[in-house]
């Protein structure tokens, strides 16, 4: 694996510093008298390293980069920093806003301060769940969705069109998956809505379902190989060939198909769940100017928000990345139609009484 990931990077970075119009000369040259720091908590891949390079070059501004894998863990450590953080910028799945809102811990985004937020695909940065009380909280920068990623040479295709694949006897220790997601996945096989929207007048259902889908997990957990936490432990099982197929996002399995591994990749007819990821802005965060100033150069043009595509796995949402992809990342960032049809997005508005049932039931799960 190690030697998969250094051979792609040294061809992205190089790819990325001769072919991407990374911002304005003139607009870098007017932020290089700043200089100082943004502090960027965010997953691996989502800051070009190749951009990260020649933005510090031309702007004096460092970036740091502190890797996250978890949203419930990022929370609780910027919960612990308020009202005073450590990061300028953090990254925020959408569907999870409503929490770091409601906590105070996020600052309304001033798009009058972003030249390039139109470079943003409307469907994206205008949609209702990115608007809350009135306010912009986020930059969306890509989109993913929960998919079953399976080894070709091993699991047909047809297999992969249903969840009951993961939990068949015949893959017996050879499965993995994120506990938490897959509390969501399984209330939508059951027939539940996996967002509990429409359960929010009656918690008692919410508990009940939350509390099968549990049970669900427990009963087949002798045939999981491991429950995992973030996309590179995916990506390394795989190759390992410790597991066959898996419960993934969609971005960690276009990454290995994209390097050349006998990967597949399905939204089950059981449906699935979509999600945006979004660069936000830490409430009293120490940098502010060069945070926007990064966000502003980030968003500059689709051959970064390509370049972001190629790193990571996930779909870019700027408008025309994909005119600066490779057939075969177009092929591995794409999904047929009636696969689609199948997904839905993540909704926030049940959260506080859903992740108060499925985090508690996530643990008894692990400890069971």
């Amino acid at each position: 694996m190690t030697k998969l990931i250094l051979n792609r990077r040294k061809f992205l970075n190089t790819a990325a510093m001769t072919g991407a119009a990374l911002a304005s000369p003139a607009y870098l040259r007017r932020a290089h008298a700043q200089g100082g720091e943004v502090n960027i908590w965010t997953y691996n891949d989502f800051v070009p390293e190749a951009f990260k390079e020649q933005f510090e070059s031309e702007t004096g501004i460092k970036v740091n980069v502190r890797l996250v894998d978890d949203q419930g863990k990022q929370f609780n450590l910027l919960a612990a920093e308020a009202p005073n953080p450590s990061v300028d910028i953090m990254t925020v799945a959408g569907h999870r806003f409503l929490q770091f809102i409601d906590s105070d811990l996020l600052a309304p985004l001033d798009t009058d301060r972003l030249s390039n937020w139109g470079n943003i695909n409307p469907t994206f940065s205008e949609s209702d769940w990115s608007t809350i009380n009135g306010e912009k909280w986020g930059a969306p920068i890509l989109s993913g969705m929960e998919v079953l990623a399976y080894n070709t040479d091993y699991v047909s295709p047809e297999e992969a069109e249903t969840w009951d694949t993961l939990f068949s006897e015949k893959y017996s220790g050879q499965t993995a998956y994120i506990i938490q997601d897959m509390m969501s996945i399984i209330m939508l096989k059951m027939g539940y809505d996996g967002n509990m929207v429409a359960y929010m007048d009656d918690p008692e259902k919410a508990a009940a379902i939350v509390e099968e889908a549990k049970n669900f997990l427990i009963e087949h957990k002798p045939l999981v190989r491991k429950y995992y936490d973030g996309g590179a432990e995916f990506q390394q099982m795989m190759v390992n060939q410790d597991i066959l197929l898996g419960h993934s996002w969609n971005g960690p399995a276009a990454a290995l198909i994209n390097d050349g591994f006998p990967l597949g990749m399905a939204i089950p007819k059981e449906g699935s769940y979509g999600f945006v990821y979004t660069y936000n802005i830490a409430k009293n965060c120490p940098n502010p100017d060069n945070a926007y100033t990064f966000l502003n150069a980030i968003l500059a043009s689709p051959e970064i928000g390509a370049a972001m595509t190629k790193a990571s796995g996930f779909i870019s949402t700027y408008k025309d990345a994909s005119n600066h992809l490779t057939d075969l990342e177009k092929k591995s960032t794409s999904f047929p139609d009636e696969q689609l049809a199948n997904l839905q997005f993540f909704r926030a508005e049940a959260n506080e009484m859903k992740y108060g049932l499925v985090d508690p039931a996530v643990e008894a799960i692990k400890a069971a």
